[in-house]
């Protein structure tokens, strides 16, 4: 199943290379899959002659080789590396929180602008880039920090709240999504990618309105409960599309450094849903 996660979408993202983990190898040693033990302590050094009796013993009693020990993507790195994303993003932020006074937004635009082209460059790029996601990870926490301090200091306890509830709808999808109650299936795709993009055509049209003076109202009032509402929903959405994306990869056998996508594509999802959070949150509690 191919996500339509436009971070895991494209072509080469959680892909074996040629010969990766034994396939597209016939003819080496081990047979048409290529050499089980390569690229572990069983591995026989090259210019050497065949395997004694010995090392065949303590091959065929010795442990499996496991994900780890050939370089392929486990669980483990997919959650490690989105810890390191999140804690520069949440570290970033706390930075402009305390740095920054809550009603300089000069500093907070320019580092969201910076951010998406940093971000549009690492979903778009073949090779994996952890420098890039971390990059992006910095100046969109930056962002959120300074927009969070400047919402807090007039409705208290917000970022609690979104905090919460971003963790809310993560351990929700999550729960959803491992006890099949959620399927990823092609068509559950296509419906919520269509979705999505009539959300972001209609959120682009409401911000060049804005900026003739116009207001539709899609972020104010019972219209934008609404609109908050089917925001977070495809927040929600899209980590449903990371979820099958990721298990696809460890499945398919994907390399190590693949887990690097799988991270930024989770906090790109989490990053969407506490936005959209914070913008219901305020007009519930009566801030347009």
């Amino acid at each position: 199943m191919r996500s339509s996660n436009p971070v895991f979408s494209r072509e080469g993202s959680f892909t074996r290379e040629p010969g990766y983990a034994g396939f597209g190898t016939s003819g080496q040693a081990g047979g048409p899959y290529g050499n089980p033990y390569a690229g572990t302590q069983y591995a026989q050094p090259q210019g050497q002659g065949p395997l004694t009796d010995e090392q065949l013993y303590q091959m065929y009693n010795g442990p499996s080789a496991g994900p780890a020990a050939t370089g392929r993507m486990t669980l483990d790195d997919v959650v490690a590396r989105t810890a390191m994303t999140l804690l520069t993003l949440v570290a970033a932020g706390a930075v402009a929180w305390f740095a920054l006074p809550f009603e300089n937004y000069g500093f907070a635009i320019a580092a969201s602008l910076v951010a998406m082209v940093v971000g549009l460059v690492a979903s778009f790029k073949r090779s994996v880039s952890p420098a890039l996601i971390l990059t992006y990870a910095a100046l969109q926490g930056f962002a959120m920090g300074a927009w969070s301090h400047a919402l807090n200091t007039v409705l208290n306890g917000i970022v609690i709240q979104a905090v919460l509830g971003t963790a809310a709808v993560f351990g929700a999808m999550l729960f959803a999504y491992k006890s099949g109650r959620i399927r990823v299936t092609a068509r559950y795709q296509r419906i919520g990618i269509a979705i999505a993009l009539g959300f972001v055509l209609l959120m682009l049209v409401n911000v060049i309105a804005m900026a003739f003076g116009a207001d539709m109202g899609l972020r104010s009032g019972p219209l934008g409960i609404v609109v908050g509402l089917v925001g977070i929903g495809l927040g929600a959405f899209f980590l449903s599309l990371d979820f099958a994306a990721i298990e696809e990869a460890i499945t398919q056998g994907a390399p190590q450094r693949e887990s690097w996508r799988a991270a930024f594509g989770l906090t790109l999802s989490l990053v969407w849903i506490y936005m959209e959070l914070m913008r219901l949150i305020a007009i519930l509690r009566g801030d347009d």
